[in-house]
């Protein structure tokens, strides 16, 4: 096989690959040079899931009228101009890529103007070259178009999810740039439609309230690290969420290195270390976290999306994001107040082997498979029991032919409700409860999108909705496993559900979804009839000895082993 040298237009394309894996990737490198040329707001506006178009507008410096076809080729930059510079590189943009890539499977259309400038210069590229150029009237700054994103490259479009899901990325993508920078003035519209306007004012706390909303802004917990200032080259700011504020996603914890959104799981791995102990087992915090160190520490310069980098130091930059958040916690967590939205008792870690009773039934949980994925199990009934009592709030002591039961009130309830819940919607059959008072949710961007892109779902699972501004939203009925219990955060949590990845067990995770928040918590007081009614309908499910992800609804300890722990044999 003959060696060759790639053509331009080959080699381009496949640079673009890189570069340009979906719709926000366009915006991501857009908004990168607005920041990067000053920008103090930026605007970007998308139709069909940025697949039809992409306009990034900001007020920054321009790009001057000669310099202006010189940065669609491949290596054009500004940021850099000698190796060394890449050792310590201040800029979001460096590679002098992007626009060409974008160039490479767009239309693209340029208007800029400098501030010493009389009028814009306008560019407009097909198939990576310059068909058009020439000067119109425009305010100071930049206007990037972006027409046909993959039109014709049909074997990369047909990869492309749905544009609910590409505005979905969007949004996201926006929002952690809102949070990077509270300075800048953010504003996102999607068909149309505003999803998200930040004020530029300078204050993360304000950024969170326009990501978050005002509830979550004002619980969140500021960080200082270090506090005393102690020599350090690692500086931490930015802010955290008190236990209680938790969800059951990963994706609400923003990495910002020098400003740089990143994606570093040891560095999310040492916020939720510094959440142990305080946070349950299957729940995350939100936080923001500002991490600030000389620019030679770190290299940038290593993901080709930029999504990455490498620390000099990781383990002090482990270290310093774990003591940071963990202090924040420490010196200003509120104690909750029962019934707070998602607070529930924390996990507890286990410093000694478990006693006898407890090893002699390890492994009666669900059977699971090879790969260590839980397999479908079989049928068990359960005997018939007879409630004893109720122990710390938690836990249903009963009594059975066998021996005695410890039934965990929540994981036995969970999956009672989702086999109802299961067996309800494979008969189109899913009871809704109308609210009296509706209840005000206010939506994040990216969950706004969810929700527009999922309201068949939502109302065939109980949820009527009526918008009641840009994204705030009047619940007016919910399923009805969710009556008396916090709507607003069980809303949450089923958007974040149904924005997962798309995956064959999507029902079933959103049944596990409405189950976990419908069914009743631990520390949770029942009357005996209430136990006695519980206990009755375990006994009726298909599977009662595990809830649905897996965890042990109750612990048996026969006759038999009760009589060898008091020694009676």
């Amino acid at each position: 096989m003959t060696i060759r040298i790639l053509p331009p237009e080959v080699s381009v394309l496949i640079a673009a690959g890189e570069v340009v894996e979906r719709p926000a990737s366009v915006v991501k490198e857009l908004i990168e040079n607005s920041l990067d040329g000053g920008a103090s707001q930026v605007s970007i506006e998308t139709r069909q899931g940025g697949l039809t178009a992409i306009r990034v507008s900001d007020n920054g410096k321009g790009i001057a009228s000669s310099d202006l076809a010189l940065a669609f080729h491949r290596y054009a930059t500004s940021k850099v101009a000698l190796a060394h510079d890449l050792d310590r590189i201040t800029t979001l943009g460096f590679r002098g890529e992007a626009l060409p890539s974008i160039a490479a499977v767009a239309d693209v259309e340029v208007l800029s103007r400098p501030l010493d400038a009389v009028a814009a210069s306008y560019l407009r590229l097909v198939d990576g070259k310059p068909v058009e150029q020439g000067t119109r009237g425009a305010p100071v700054g930049t206007t990037v178009t972006v027409l046909h994103l993959f039109a014709k490259q049909p074997a990369r479009r047909k990869f492309m999810r749905s544009p609910a899901a590409e505005n979905q990325q969007i949004a996201s993508l926006i929002s952690q740039y809102a949070l990077a920078y509270p300075e800048v003035r953010f504003s996102l519209r999607i068909d149309g439609r505003q999803a998200l306007l930040t004020g530029g004012s300078g204050q993360l706390a304000d950024a969170v309230a326009s990501v978050y909303g005002a509830e979550v802004a004002a619980a969140m917990l500021p960080m200082r690290w270090p506090v005393n200032g102690n020599g350090t080259t690692i500086k931490i700011g930015g802010l955290t969420g008190p236990p209680h504020i938790s969800r059951a996603s990963r994706g609400y914890v923003s990495l910002f290195v020098n400003r740089r959104w990143v994606q570093n799981r040891r560095l999310t791995f040492a916020v939720e270390e510094a959440y142990s102990g305080m946070l349950p087992v299957g729940r995350h915090p939100i936080a923001v976290v500002d991490l600030r160190l000389p620019y030679e520490e770190v290299d940038v310069n290593v993901h080709p999306t930029k999504a990455e980098v490498r620390f000099r130091q990781e383990s002090e930059a482990f270290t310093a994001v774990q003591r940071a958040v963990r202090q924040a916690l420490l010196e200003q967590a509120p104690v909750p107040s029962a019934g707070v939205a998602g607070a529930e008792p924390a996990a507890r870690e286990e410093t000694s082997p478990p006693p006898l009773w407890q090893r002699a039934f390890e492994g009666e949980g669900e059977p699971r498979t090879a790969a260590g994925i839980a397999a479908p199990p079989p049928r068990v009934t359960l005997p018939m029991l007879r409630v004893v009592g109720q122990i710390g709030n938690t836990y249903i002591v009963a009594e059975g032919p066998q021996g005695m039961y410890l039934i965990d009130q929540h994981a036995a309830h969970e999956r009672i409700l989702f086999e109802e819940i299961s067996a309800a919607r494979q008969r189109q059959a899913l009871d809704a409860q109308g609210l009296l008072e509706p209840i005000t949710v206010e939506l994040s961007p990216r969950q706004q999108e969810i929700a527009l892109a999922h309201d068949q779902v939502l109302s065939e699972h109980g949820f009527q909705l009526e918008a009641f501004g840009e994204r705030t939203y009047l619940v007016r009925a919910v399923p009805a496993v969710l009556t008396g219990r916090d709507i607003s955060h069980a809303f949450a949590e089923f958007l974040d559900t149904l924005g997962e990845e798309a995956a064959p067990d999507e029902q079933d995770r959103v049944a596990m979804t409405l189950a976990c928040h419908g069914a009743v918590k631990a520390g949770q007081s029942m009357a005996p009839e209430e136990m006695r009614e519980l206990v009755r309908r375990l006994e009726q499910s298909e599977v009662p000895h595990t809830c649905p992800h897996g965890r042990p609804t109750m612990i048996h300890m026969s006759t038999d082993l009760l009589e060898k722990e008091f020694r009676r044999r």
